[in-house]
């Protein structure tokens, strides 16, 4: 799915996300605050407002709520249409308050952008629009007709020409910009929390597998005596029945049957992640099970394995950990499709820190995006050079998001950069080129043991339910 179709389906199930009692209890209480203000303005400071129709207009919001209330269930969610008229119908409502009381003379006038608001964050973006031009078009309407406010004495109250043009100028400032920036606060959320459910899915398909593993590995390590014990038997009935031959080749299948479940379950459980033995395994190991189903696909992917100067020359013993493999498997991925020949996977140690470099020889990472990288759907203007490279590619960035959250789950620090040996000339006139990615862990928060001090690993344990 590309950028655009997510945020074609993210627009086209925004208003399902819109309770009708969250809206039926905001307007309960606008309603009540509508006629507080009236009551205060009116017995308090004496004003002279046309208490009658405001009292009509509240009474008209009063009855939609009513109606509401007992024509639909509280859980009901409102549908697009629904919602975009629910909203017209709020805005208008105010709208006509403020024609009876004074217009942009009064200083509640600011409530305009509270629908306009709630559009933007759950309407599609059409909707919106729509409704902010109805906003301004009524703002606009208030500012030139409106009933004034007057006291006791016959005063009319109003703000100077200058100060009433300069309020509406505020106002049609504030929709645009309300609307504008609810919406891409809104966006960026449902963005974030659609990239960490499919990041929680890759690595609970991982966990999955890993587990699929230990219990083949652990049917393999059970089934192991009976079947060599019915190969046995069968042997020696092979034996007793050589003048029996019908009876011997049914011997001999029951013992070529029990060598086939036997090599059938070592094969299955040779990554079987529950031994022991193989929870923990050399750190070139895990980097080259995490890169092995990448290494055959037209590109030179080399390997260089040193210590550090002053590490210990023995590389060490990490953790078998999902995330771990999955994130370097989604990096290495990335850099073979991108790179022309060649991908260089460093591995170092030092004494405290394990070190994985992972370079293609590539375009490298654009220069627009470089600074954002690892934000789920990051988007850029593809180039001819990206087209020819990967044709009908629409990267959502998604991936690299997966691989760098569940990296740094594990500890590590990743660096993204380009590499200045070759490419195209940046913006800065540099040669860039060659993308570069760097994790780097703590011995110990990669591991779980200390190296200097690990001992054996001691036997399997059987699983408990």
């Amino acid at each position: 799915m590309s950028v655009s179709e997510f945020e074609m389906f993210q627009d086209q199930q925004r208003s399902n996300w819109v309770r009708l009692r969250t809206l039926v209890t905001l307007r309960w209480f606008a309603a009540a605050g509508q006629a507080i203000a009236i009551f205060v303005a009116t017995r308090i400071y004496g004003l002279q407002l046309e208490v009658g129709y405001a009292a009509l207009v509240i009474g008209v919001s009063v009855i939609a709520n009513l109606v509401s209330s007992v024509t639909y269930p509280e859980n009901k969610r409102l549908s697009e249409h629904e919602t975009w008229l629910w909203l017209v119908f709020d805005i208008i409502q105010l709208s006509l308050l403020l024609f009876l009381a004074g217009g942009l003379n009064n200083p509640f006038a600011m409530l305009v952008l509270a629908p306009i608001t709630i559009a933007a964050t759950v309407l599609q973006l059409r909707n919106t629009i729509l409704l902010g031009l109805i906003t301004i078009a009524l703002i606009t309407l208030i500012s030139q007709y409106s009933l004034p406010i007057t006291t006791t004495s016959g005063t009319v109250l109003a703000l100077p020409v200058l100060f009433q043009f300069g309020f509406w100028v505020a106002l049609v400032v504030g929709v645009v910009f309300l609307a504008i920036y609810a919406r891409q606060v809104t966006n960026e959320m449902h963005m974030m929390g659609e990239a960490l459910l499919a990041t929680q899915l890759a690595l609970a398909r991982e966990q999955k597998l890993t587990d699929l593993g230990g219990v083949v590995a652990a049917a393999a390590h059970e089934l192991g005596t009976p079947l060599a014990t019915i190969k046995l038997v069968g042997s020696e009935l092979m034996e007793e029945l050589e003048e029996w031959p019908e009876l011997r080749e049914d011997a001999m299948l029951i013992r070529d049957q029990a060598n086939r479940c036997r090599d059938i379950l070592h094969s299955m459980g040779r990554a079987g992640k529950d031994d022991l033995h193989l929870r923990h395994a050399p750190l070139e190991t895990v980097v080259k099970e995490a890169a092995e189903p990448h290494l055959d696909r037209g590109r030179i992917v080399e390997f260089d394995i040193s210590p550090e100067q002053g590490a210990d020359p023995i590389q060490p013993s990490i953790a078998r950990r999902p995330e771990i493999i999955h994130g370097l498997r989604n990096l290495i991925q990335n850099a073979v499709d991108f790179s022309r020949e060649r991908v260089q996977i460093d591995i170092n140690w030092s004494k405290t820190d394990i070190t994985v470099r992972i370079a293609d020889d590539g375009p490298g990472f654009p220069q627009s995006v470089i600074g954002r990288i690892g934000e789920p759907y990051v988007r850029r203007r593809r180039t001819s050079e990206d087209r020819s490279q990967r044709p009908g590619y629409e990267g959502m960035g998604l991936g690299l998001f997966i691989a760098k959250t569940l990296i740094e789950r594990s500890g590590a620090k990743i660096t993204f950069a380009n590499s200045r040996r070759h490419g195209h000339a940046s913006w800065t006139g540099q040669a860039t080129g060659g993308a570069i990615v760097t994790l780097r862990w703590s011995q110990v928060a990669l591991s779980g043991i200390n190296q200097t001090e690990a001992g054996p690993l001691g036997e399997n344990l059987r699983n408990l339910p």
